[in-house]
């Protein structure tokens, strides 16, 4: 659709500029009007003599029945010629005051044309910062601030989501693929097989689906909450999630203890189950072989504690809280099967969402200890 080209007016500082302008040579003649009125009004009061009377003006006998017309009109003369000279003095005067004043007021605005320009998904992070007057042209400098702010906010939620959408939907892709390559690579696979490779796809996709759910309400949150509140017991989502980690924790030999009671809480159980996935899976795949692995689940008056500790390489105690930070990486040897490093990020989002914190702490010996501290449910 062809965008449709304005023709460009009369800028707001012309237009305000010939509107003072205006007004003032408007008011200004009909000051002068009335001055000429008032001058031939108060000579029309000189006494009159007797006919025949002549009176000697300028070297020449005027009879004095006219002397009245003549001092009026000669008065008159002299106010408009006087006034008109008064009138362009006044109207040019209030002509470069008004361009001169509206250039000055308007400034702020221009500021905020000129920054509006310059932006782009890459420099919303500009403001205007305007330091004047606490005026109406203030207050729409600070009303494009909060504006940028807000587009600023929903292009990094946009971005993180596109982010964990392609970190947390490469496992069940790389098991689809993984699975047909497998199978149409092999000229013998029976009926068995196939079933047993369309259950695998089957179960994949269905993750896959639960991610994207979970990640398009993760997205959300950043604006309007949950959309979601039930209560949540934190004991059954932790044994759903490890459903989906046992196969690898058994395949590496690494030794698994839960230690969990029923604990509810107010939330999204998809955002939830998400949450004690990814602190599982993040146990499991940056382990050691051969490790281990303590899962608790526990709460007080106040707060439910789901606290995940497992061995794994040594992290310094430098890199601990940049670990939630999307992205980041605890070490080449902790990090080899580790994709984007977004695994702790959308769980500090999800706990956010849901009015909660999380903790990272590392083990001298190595490995780490992650803990969520969620509001339980009145």
């Amino acid at each position: 659709m062809r965008r449709a080209v304005r023709r460009r007016g009369l800028g707001l500082r012309t237009r305000i500029t010939l509107l003072a302008t205006g007004l003032v040579a408007a008011v200004s003649g009909i000051l002068l009007w009335l001055g000429w009125l008032l001058v031939g009004e108060v000579l029309a009061e000189v006494p009159q003599f007797p006919p025949g009377t002549f009176v000697l003006v300028d070297g020449v006998d005027v009879e004095a029945t006219r002397l009245a017309a003549i001092l009026r009109d000669n008065a008159r003369a002299q106010v408009l010629e006087i006034g008109a000279v008064a009138f362009l003095c006044v109207v040019l005067a209030v002509l470069i005051l008004a361009w001169s004043i509206t250039g000055r007021v308007l400034s702020p605005l221009h500021r905020v044309t000129s920054t509006a320009r310059r932006l782009s998904a890459e420099s919303l992070g500009e403001r205007i910062d305007f330091e004047g007057a606490r005026d109406e042209v203030a207050e729409l400098a600070d009303t494009f601030d909060e504006m940028l702010a807000r587009l600023e906010a929903a292009f990094d939620s946009q971005r993180r989501f596109v982010a964990n959408a392609s970190h947390e939907l490469r496992t069940p892709l790389a098991v689809i693929r993984t699975e047909l390559d497998v199978t149409l690579a092999d000229r013998d696979a029976d009926i068995a097989e196939l079933r047993r490779m369309a259950g695998v796809v089957q179960d994949a996709t269905r993750r896959a689906a639960q991610l994207v759910e979970a990640l398009l309400l993760l997205a959300k949150t950043d604006a309007v909450g949950l959309a979601v509140r039930e209560p949540v017991d934190l004991a059954v989502v932790v044994a759903s999630a490890w459903r989906s980690a046992r196969a690898e924790a058994e395949s590496r030999g690494l030794r698994i203890a839960m230690h969990t009671e029923p604990v509810l809480v107010m939330g999204d159980p998809a955002l939830l189950e998400r949450v004690a996935g990814n602190l599982l899976e993040n146990a499991v795949r940056h382990n050691v072989d051969e490790g281990w692995i303590e899962v608790h689940a526990d709460s007080d008056a106040e707060n439910a504690r789901l606290t995940v500790a497992a061995s794994g390489p040594v992290v310094s105690p430098e890199r601990v809280a940049e670990l939630l930070e999307p992205f980041s990486r605890g070490g080449t040897g902790r990090t080899a099967q580790s994709g984007a490093g977004l695994g702790l990020s959308i769980v500090r989002a999800a706990v956010g969402a849901h009015g909660g914190r999380v903790t990272v702490e590392a083990i001298p010996d190595g490995g780490m200890v992650v803990g969520v501290s969620l509001p339980v449910a009145p």
